[in-house]
């Protein structure tokens, strides 16, 4: 499909909404997913470090 102009191109044959909102949704969740991978790392790393530092001491 070829558009004429960045306008008609944004505008996607008035179905620009639909498709700009569901590209949005999608990088939406892709950097939930991330910043959740991140947590949920750097949570089990310090429990890691907590229980190394209790077991270290006994």
């Amino acid at each position: 499909m070829v558009f004429d102009s960045w306008t008609a191109f944004f505008h996607m044959g008035n179905y620009g909404v639909y498709v700009w909102s569901a590209y949005g949704l999608g990088a939406l969740a892709l950097v939930g997913l991330g910043l959740d991978t991140v947590m949920s790392r750097r949570k089990e790393l310090n429990k890691l470090k907590k229980r190394y530092i209790r077991e270290s001491k006994s």
